[in-house]
Order: C-alpha cells, then sequence, then structure tokens
C-alpha cells in the first residue's frame, strides 16, 4: 500500500490506527515508518468526510495528508495562526521530495493510455500530491496574513519550484483540483513578493508566470496581466528588460516599463473582446493611462472603438473618443463625436460635450455659427448658480462670435457681431476676474477693431497675471507697439520676451523680430534673425519625436515653410532675386501648392514685367486658396492698370478682399484708385482716408494669427 500511495494510486481500506486529534494544538505523533499509513479514526472522520475535506471516512491517510487535512480546517474556519502551527509540523520539503515520483507520472497524457493504467476508483482530489502542494500554498496565504509576506513569498516559490518540471514538456494530465492549487501560487508569488517590498522578486515572478508553460487558464492568465501591468505602470520599480532566455526568436521585446504595460493590457482586452475572459473596466483605465503616458491617443481611440456594444455607454465612449481625437489634431473628427453626442436623442445638455464641442468651433470661421449655439446652451444651463461655466460659456461665445463677424457680408451685422462680442467677453470678464486667456481674447478683439488703448491695457494685464512666462502676451504688445509705429520699444519688448521665454518657444518671437528689423529698414539684421529662427526650428525637427510633436502641437509655433517664404519675400523686395528663387523652392518642397508660394512667384515676376505670367501666378494663387487676401488685391491692382474695361473686375476683387479682411489697408488703397479711375471721386477719398487710418496702426504681422 505505501508503494501505491507514493506513486498516486488508489488508497487502501481503512485499518485500526490512533485517531488524530483536532485540538487547537494537536500533539505530534510518534512517526511512523516510512510509507505506513495513519488512519482517520473516530476524532477526525467527521471532519474529514465533511464537504471541505477530499477523503471519505475511513480511507488510510499517512502522517503529512493527516496534518494537511486538519490545517486546511482549521484556515477554512478563519483560525490562521492555528492553521499555521499545524503546517509548521509537516516536513514540507520531505514531502515534497516523497511524492515528486508521483507527480512525474501525471506527466503522460491520456492518449496512448492503456485501459488497464486509468484510473478507476481513486477520487479526483485524493491525489497525496495535491494534499501537500495545498497545504503549502495554504501555509503561504497564512503567512501573508500575518504580514510575514517574504516568509509567503518563499513557501509560494517552493509549490511551483516543485511542480516546474511536470510542465516542461507541455500540459501534464493532472487533476483539477492540483491545477487550481498551481494557479493559485502563481498569482500569489508576485503578490507577496510585492507585500514584502522585493520589487525585483516580483517582477521576475511576474515574467516567470507569464513566460512559463503552467496551463493557466485564460481567466487566470489576464489576471496576472491585468496586475503585473498596474505594477509596472505605478510600482516605481527599476525596471530591466526580459533575460534572453525569456524571449522568444522575432517577438517584440519592449523597451521600458511603459511599452512592456501596454502590450500586456492590450492583449488582456483582447482576452476580453473574444469572450476568454469577463470585461474589467481597470484594464481599459490602466491601458488609457500607459497609452497617454506615450501621447499615443489615437492608439488608445482604435482599442476604444473596438469595445463590444453594451460595455460602455455610447455617450459616455464618444465624449471619450472626442478627447482622443482632438489631442491628436483630428478636430473634425472630434466634432462629428459630439454632434452625435449632443443629438436631441442622446445628451444634448451634457456641459462637457457642450463646451468642447463650442471650443473647437471658436477656433474655425466656417464653424462660428454652430459654436454660437453651443456656447449659448452652455450659458442657458448654466444659470446663475454657476459662475465659472457661465463664464467660461462667455467666453466661448465671444470667440465664436469674433469669428463669425469675420465672415458676414454686410457691414451692419459685422459691427452688430463685433459689439456682441466684447460684450460677452465684458460679462465673463465680471464673472471671472482672473482667467488669464480670457484677458488675452479680450485684448486680440480690441485691437483687431482698432481699439489700441485697451487692447494695450489687456496686453499689459496678461503680462502681469501670467508673470511674463507666456510668449503670447509679448507677441500681442510688441504688434500693439509695432501698429503705434513704435518699432523701437516693440523690439525692446521682444527682447525682453526672449530672455523670459524657454528657448524652445522662442520661434513665434524670433519671427516678430526678423519683421521688426524689416519695417525699420534693417534687412541684413532681418536676415540673421530669420536665420536663427531657422536653426531653432531645424533642432527642434531633429529633436525626440515627443519634444517635436508637442512644439507642433503649439498655436505660436513656427513652420520651416514659413521661413524659406519669410526669407523669400524679404530677398524679393531686395530685389535679390537668385536668393528669392533659392528661397521658394526651399519652400516648395515643403508645401508643393501653397498660395502664399504662388503669390511671392507672381510678385517677382510682376517685378521682372512679365505682367501676364504674374496673373497667372496670382491667379492660380486664389484658386489654391479662395479667401487668400494677398492674391486677391494683386489680382485687383493688377487688373486695374488694364485699362477701363477691367475696372469692374479689379474692383470686384478688392471688395471680396475686404469683406474677408476689412483691415487690409492695401485693399483700401487700390480700391480707392479703382474708384477714382472709374471717376468715383467721393468713394476713393473715403478708401483713400481708410487706407491712411489703417497704415497708421498697421501691425508687422497680422493681430488674427494670435487667434
Amino acid at each position: 500500500m505505501a508503494s501505491e500511495q507514493e506513486d498516486g494510486g488508489d488508497v487502501g481500506p481503512a485499518e485500526a490506527a490512533a485517531p488524530v486529534e483536532a485540538d487547537a494544538d494537536p500533539p505530534t505523533p510518534a512517526p511512523a515508518p516510512e510509507g505506513e499509513p495513519v488512519k482517520a479514526g473516530n476524532g477526525s472522520a467527521p471532519a474529514a468526510g465533511a464537504e471541505s475535506s477530499s477523503h471519505p471516512e475511513g480511507l488510510s491517510l499517512n502522517y503529512e495528508e493527516s496534518r494537511a487535512l486538519l490545517g486546511r480546517l482549521e484556515f477554512q474556519k478563519g483560525n490562521v495562526e492555528v492553521a499555521l502551527r499545524v503546517f509548521d509540523g509537516i516536513d514540507l520539503q520531505a514531502a515534497i521530495q516523497q511524492f515528486q515520483p508521483s507527480l512525474s507520472d501525471k506527466t503522460p497524457s491520456k492518449k496512448g493510455r492503456t485501459k488497464s493504467e486509468i484510473p478507476t476508483s481513486t477520487p479526483q482530489n485524493q491525489n497525496p500530491a495535491f494534499l501537500v502542494l495545498e497545504a503549502i500554498y495554504l501555509k503561504s496565504l497564512s503567512l501573508q496574513k500575518l504580514g510575514k509576506c517574504t516568509e509567503a513569498a518563499q513557501q509560494c516559490k517552493s509549490v511551483l519550484d516543485s511542480v516546474e518540471s511536470m510542465f516542461q514538456n507541455g500540459a501534464p494530465d493532472i487533476e483539477q483540483k492540483l491545477q487550481e492549487t498551481i494557479n493559485k501560487s502563481v498569482e500569489l508569488l508576485p503578490e507577496a513578493w510585492k507585500q514584502a517590498g522585493s520589487n525585483q522578486e516580483a517582477l521576475a515572478s511576474y515574467r516567470r508566470a507569464l513566460l512559463s508553460e503552467w496551463n493557466l487558464d485564460d481567466e487566470c492568465r489576464t489576471r496576472i496581466q491585468k496586475r503585473y501591468a498596474a505594477f509596472l505602470l505605478h510600482g516605481n520599480i527599476d525596471w530591466s528588460p526580459p533575460s534572453s532566455p525569456q524571449q522568444v526568436e522575432g517577438s517584440f521585446v519592449p523597451k521600458n516599463n511603459v511599452e512592456e504595460a501596454i502590450l500586456l493590457l492590450m492583449i488582456a482586452v483582447r482576452n476580453c473582446y473574444q469572450g476568454k475572459a469577463h470585461w474589467d473596466p481597470s484594464a481599459m483605465e490602466h491601458l488609457t493611462y500607459a497609452l497617454l503616458l506615450c501621447s499615443e491617443p489615437l492608439v488608445f481611440a482604435k482599442h476604444l472603438e473596438e469595445v463590444l456594444p453594451g460595455l460602455y455607454p455610447r455617450t459616455e465612449r464618444w465624449c471619450t473618443l472626442t478627447l482622443c481625437y482632438y489631442a491628436a489634431g483630428q478636430k473634425d473628427t472630434a466634432l462629428n463625436f459630439l454632434r452625435k453626442s449632443l443629438n436631441k436623442l442622446e445628451n444634448p445638455n451634457d456641459m462637457l460635450a457642450l463646451l468642447l464641442a463650442a471650443k473647437i468651433c471658436s477656433k474655425e470661421c466656417h464653424l462660428a455659427s454652430e459654436g454660437v449655439e453651443y456656447a449659448r446652451r452652455v450659458v442657458a444651463n448654466a444659470g446663475a448658480s454657476n459662475a465659472h461655466l457661465r463664464s467660461v460659456g462667455l467666453h466661448f461665445l465671444g470667440s465664436c462670435l469674433g469669428k463669425k463677424s469675420k465672415i458676414v457680408s454686410s457691414d451692419h451685422q459685422r459691427s452688430l457681431l463685433q459689439a456682441e462680442t466684447l460684450k460677452s467677453f465684458t460679462e465673463a470678464i465680471n464673472l471671472n476676474r482672473y482667467n488669464a486667456d480670457l484677458i488675452f481674447d479680450m485684448g486680440v478683439e480690441y485691437a483687431e477693431q482698432r481699439n489700441m488703448h485697451a487692447a494695450l491695457r489687456c496686453a499689459k494685464e496678461f503680462i502681469d497675471a501670467t508673470g511674463g512666462s507666456v510668449p503670447k502676451g509679448w507677441r500681442l504688445l510688441a504688434l500693439l507697439l509695432s501698429a503705434q509705429q513704435r518699432y523701437s520699444e516693440a523690439e525692446v519688448a521682444t527682447d525682453a520676451a526672449l530672455d523670459e521665454t524657454a528657448k524652445w518657444d522662442q520661434g513665434s518671437l524670433l519671427r516678430v523680430k526678423a519683421k521688426l528689423k524689416v519695417a525699420q529698414s534693417s534687412p541684413m539684421e532681418a536676415v540673421e534673425a530669420y536665420r536663427a529662427l531657422l536653426a531653432l526650428v531645424q533642432a527642434q525637427k531633429n529633436s525626440s519625436g515627443s519634444l517635436k510633436n508637442a512644439t507642433e502641437g503649439e498655436d505660436d509655433s513656427v513652420s520651416e515653410f514659413e521661413i524659406w517664404q519669410g526669407l523669400a519675400n524679404l530677398y524679393s523686395s531686395l530685389s535679390y532675386w537668385r536668393d528669392a528663387e533659392i528661397c521658394l523652392q526651399k519652400a516648395r518642397a515643403l508645401k508643393s501648392y501653397s498660395a502664399s508660394t504662388l503669390h511671392a512667384e507672381g510678385y517677382m515676376l510682376q517685378a521682372r514685367e512679365q505682367t501676364k505670367e504674374a496673373l497667372a501666378a496670382y491667379v492660380n494663387a486664389f484658386s489654391t486658396e479662395l479667401d487668400h487676401v494677398p492674391s486677391k488685391v494683386a489680382i485687383g491692382a493688377l487688373l486695374s492698370r488694364q485699362g477701363p474695361k477691367y475696372l469692374p473686375a479689379a474692383r470686384s476683387f478688392l471688395s471680396d478682399a475686404l469683406r474677408v479682411e476689412p483691415t487690409n489697408r492695401n485693399a483700401w488703397l487700390f480700391l480707392g484708385k479703382v474708384h477714382k479711375s472709374d471717376g468715383r471721386i467721393s468713394d476713393a477719398a473715403d478708401c483713400f482716408q481708410a487706407a491712411v487710418m489703417l497704415e497708421e496702426s498697421d501691425p508687422v504681422e497680422s493681430f488674427s494669427s494670435l487667434s
């Protein structure tokens, strides 16, 4: 019988033996000869035959088995310390060695067994190996509950070390209960190391659990993947890549802890999609955090779109997708999701969605009317009780009204919208006096309406509110000073801003400085400013991807194309045609079809008295960008010189340019010349007067570049 037990065979019939007393601290019985069974008698048979025991009454037990069963009973009752004392009475390592053949005999698969080899009378949970391994696992749990996490991890590790050889040749044929104990031990080991503060051992245990063959079910593996990913993201560990033996040839090897966490979470989420594991929202939350750390909102959006219907409310999913696409710069896609969410049949009064929709619309003239409706709904829903939300709504309302005023055809409508814009900004500031962005936007609106004193006041307030740390405040101040022909003061303000601004954020300020040099008739100094700007942009281009993406996402960023275009315009004004042509070639290489590049080509051709070719270049520029004001002005000016029959066409182009940009002084100047040639002296005088007034308040760079 002893040999049968050692081989994992059936337990023999009951024999007379001393009972094992189930007291709090059971006495240690005299050691029995090796392999001699200790039978369950009257003292322990009822408990052993209960649901919590795997041995029916009358089956023989050896010393380790009886203690394992008794320890399990005490643990299930909640007597952790008593259970630990029972488990301590077992020589577990000796028991493991004793039952190693029993474990090894289970490795062959069922395929190829003869009928006589198939066990017929052994109960499922009666394998002695199972009892011993379960005892070690329960001892580990007991130690963990008592705060002895290092000892718990060591005991749990002994379970896995003892059975690891079983899985070297694939999944063995073992009892379900034994496999469950192995699964629980695989899960417990890294958690115990974590609680013990041994992060490196926990890291190694997680990788061992996932990379070794333990025959884990999908639920267990997914749980380990999620816990490991959370540990990588939030554990503050000294990460190192997996060792070479753990790497599979041709597989992806993560470069840091975030990449490894993302890989694990993607696998876990995919298992949930495929129904292999239960859905756990925390996996998506961890994946969201990890992908945003890597600035990959589009990757997260893709995974969110793959989530099965019913797991997330539709409006919640749409709002999250909106934020992802907005962060990636795909604002049209983001707005489409918001339109679906704000439908009257969904959630039309969602304040977050309304605010984000109004913000997106406030950046584009063609969306301004839609943005006005969203902003007004925010103001109406906020009411008088929520001053902050009402202020934000009025802020976006003013921005949308300002954009809308630029595309209306009637001067009367424009003046009404501009007045309403200032009114909205004023109400918003009364509710939130210390909103620096609101002060800045109001200053830009004043500047575009040529109220320079009010705009200067707002610019100074913004600089004071931000401590001079935001470049756009200094830009606004420099442009306002340049509009008052105070170029030297504007240059002083720009230099002060360069001293206060980080190097990566100096692009827009260097561009303003270059244009200030041009306005002061210092072209060579302007060229040097452009060179410094070009060096900065190229350094940003060659820097790390995350820094480059962050720089390109800024509203005040300067592109390499703009620099070459600015240099081409500068050399053209100096009649350095060869240098201008080289700069234009550089600009065309970066952007093949650009209205500003075609306009510069037309200017060069016109300066060389190639009128037809210049007109063709201007028309191409106008066709490329229908609202390109310089091209419309150039076409109107060129046609006005071709004779009386071209005057109506010239007047049409110039009037259309003023519809888009009412403060363009060149358009007013050439329109005055057209009226004068057509005999409309009074209209010509009004146009000339407007041109003179605008020239006195014309900045070196359009105020619209700030908004």
